[in-house]
């Protein structure tokens, strides 16, 4: 070989070192670590939820299949003291009145207690709000807060698909993926409610507002995703569909004096010719401290994107793309919703993409110039993760955690933590 092919030679391998090492997906940098493999079985698989921490460390998420009826389970997932992970399943869904189908993330109280809902089952088959109460001997006590389509065309909503939220009150708010008043969609477009705690013990369900009440469905159609608070008590949140391009919103609801809400759309998606903005938001927002709102589409001229909503002095917001999914390696087709770390960064997941196809874990960080990098955490490779459709959530130390769905035919769902 000649000294300038040796030269050659040499050159390519730094280029393909430098790549390997610099690429956007270079999951060399973190340390990924599968903590539950679920299988078909009593233990419950695909976990569509994401996951939250109790105050001793321990995990606690959904499964829509499997447990003791296969229609679903709440688990809990323990530290053992050689960093392996034990599960328990605290609640096993049986279908009629306890529900069916738990897709979110659960919600903690002050006391402990866990709220969740369902996207079947219950009285009316329609969907539960439920609650889980810790017993002393370690066991779980579940109770149905409300069974949905209890008023006439399921005035009062069907279907809720997200999670809840609690008001300083501990009233409980959220969504509705159908039902409500409007006639615009097949069995209504989506509610948001109110569930108020009476004295007995019992809960008041109260729509806030019914989605499509607006010729053309202008004011938004069809939630996947909850709701969250500002700091003045006004709710955010997304509609899949409706608006002016019947791509989806951003919307508010303004609480007024006599107990009404007012709803107000804050951005209509595809306003832009090629939906360079978006469309088709799967899943809620996150605040920053400046009080910019943060979240993903599915859709876009490309493979989905993540999006940034500022608002105005005149009361109207402003729409960033902060980045564009090229739809290979660096993810495809964002479901779920971001989380915000305290130095301003970004992270989520995407459905497809990365090397298997089977989604990735992203982080965005902010530069001085302005823009916004990605960096690709962790690509699954479907063995066991696979498809992630919820967000991710941090612990005390800054590690990663979250769930993957699973395929449905080799893969059912896992349980991962990142280590940055």
């Amino acid at each position: 070989m000649s000294h300038d092919s040796k030269l050659a030679g040499a050159i390519l391998l730094v280029i393909v070192i430098f790549v390997l090492v610099l690429a956007p997906d270079a999951c060399a940098q973190s340390k990924y670590k599968s903590l539950r493999k679920f299988t078909r079985g009593a233990d419950g698989y695909t976990p569509y939820g994401g996951l939250i921490f109790d105050q001793a460390g321990n995990l606690y998420g959904t499964t829509a299949s499997g447990g003791a009826s296969d229609l679903g389970t709440v688990f809990k997932l323990t530290p053992d003291s050689d960093g392996r992970w034990t599960e328990a399943v605290i609640h096993s869904f049986g279908g009629g009145n306890d529900g069916v189908g738990p897709s979110a993330t659960l919600t903690f109280d002050p006391a402990g207690n866990l709220y969740g809902t369902t996207f079947a089952g219950g009285a009316n088959s329609s969907g539960t709000v439920f609650q889980l109460t810790p017993n002393s001997d370690g066991s779980w006590t579940e109770s149905v807060l409300y069974a949905f389509c209890s008023f006439s065309n399921c005035g009062d909503g069907t279907s809720p698909l997200d999670s809840l939220i609690f008001d300083d009150a501990g009233n409980l708010y959220g969504t509705t993926g159908a039902g409500g008043s409007s006639s615009g969609c097949n069995r209504g477009c989506g509610t948001v409610f109110k569930l108020a705690p009476n004295l007995d013990g019992s809960w008041t369900e109260s729509v806030l507002y019914s989605f499509c009440s607006v010729k053309g469905c202008r004011d938004g159609s069809v939630l996947f995703a909850g709701v969250i608070f500002d700091q003045a008590g006004n709710l955010y949140g997304t509609t899949y569909s409706g608006g002016i391009n019947n791509s989806g919103t951003v919307f508010k609801l303004t609480p007024n004096g006599d107990g009404s809400w007012t709803e107000s759309v804050l951005y209509s998606f595809c306003s832009v010719k090629g939906c360079p903005d978006g469309g088709g938001p799967l899943d809620g927002l996150i605040f920053d401290q400046a009080g910019n709102l943060y979240g993903t589409t599915e859709f876009s001229d490309y493979g989905g994107l993540v999006f940034q909503l500022t608002p105005n002095a005149d009361g109207s917001w402003k729409e960033k793309v902060l980045h564009n999914f090229k739809g290979g390696r660096d993810g495809t087709t964002p479901y779920a919703a971001l989380t915000l770390d305290g130095a301003g960064n970004l992270y989520g997941t995407t459905w497809e993409g990365g090397r298997e196809n089977a989604g990735v874990v992203f982080k965005l960080a902010p530069s001085s110039q302005g823009g916004w990098h990605e960096t690709v955490l962790h690509a699954f490779l479907d063995h066991p993760g696979s498809l992630p459709y919820a967000g991710v959530t941090f612990d005390a130390a800054g590690n990663i955690y979250g769930t993957t769905s699973g395929n449905s035919n080799s893969t059912f769902g896992s349980v991962f933590e990142i280590t940055p």
